[in-house]
Parts: C-alpha cells; structure tokens; sequence
C-alpha cells in the first residue's frame, strides 16, 4: 500500500512522520491483497484565531481495488485527531469485510438449498 502524507498550514516532522507510518500499519492488515490500495493522508491545523487552541485536523482516503472510503476527524490535539481517523477508517473496513463475507455465506446457502430440493 502506497501511503501520501500532505500537510497544510503545519510542517512535517519526523514525529509526526513516524507516528502516522505506526499508526496505519494497523489499516495495512486490512488491504494486503490490494497491490494497488493508495492511502492518502492529509493533516492540517485548520484557524489561527480560537481563543483556546488550535484545531486540527486529519483526514484519511483510501482507495482500493473495490473500495473507496474517507475520513476526516477536527480535534484539539493532532495526535488524537490521527487516531480517531484511523479508528473510523478500520470500523469502516471490518464492516465492509463483514458485509462481503455475510452475502458470500447467504450464495452458498442458496446453492446448498438449490442443490437439496433437486
């Protein structure tokens, strides 16, 4: 899986490089088959006038073989707005996995049906 990080209004450092590398390793486990899966990551920081901080934010895309699938997550912190990113997209992911395996058992039992009643 080929992985693009882009940040806007805030620099890239090797912290932060190396924290996001970590923390998608866990969405790599999902796409393994999928030579082709890009996963685009873009973090931001997105004003610079609150009165109590700033706001960032993470925003994942994947783009796979059979899927397409986005997330974008505003926090206080850029590091729990990461995680919470990646928590959608593998909610995301094992709800798609669930969903192909579930009508792959439901066309078996239709032919096992099909097949009893000849």
């Amino acid at each position: 899986m080929k992985i693009n990080i882009k940040t806007t209004t805030i620099s890239l450092t090797p912290a932060i490089s190396d924290y996001v590398e970590k923390h998608v390793e866990t969405i790599k486990k999902f796409l393994q088959d999928d030579p082709t899966a890009q996963c685009d990551i873009e973090l931001a920081k997105t004003t610079n006038h609150h009165k109590h901080g700033d706001i960032f934010k993470a925003e994942i895309h994947i783009v796979a073989k059979d899927q397409n699938i986005y997330s974008s997550v505003e926090k206080e912190d850029l590091y729990m707005a990461i995680d919470e990113a990646r928590d959608e997209v593998v909610r995301k992911l094992k709800s798609e996995k669930d969903k192909k395996r579930s009508l792959s058992r439901e066309g078996g039992a239709e032919v096992k049906n099909i097949i009893k009643g000849l």
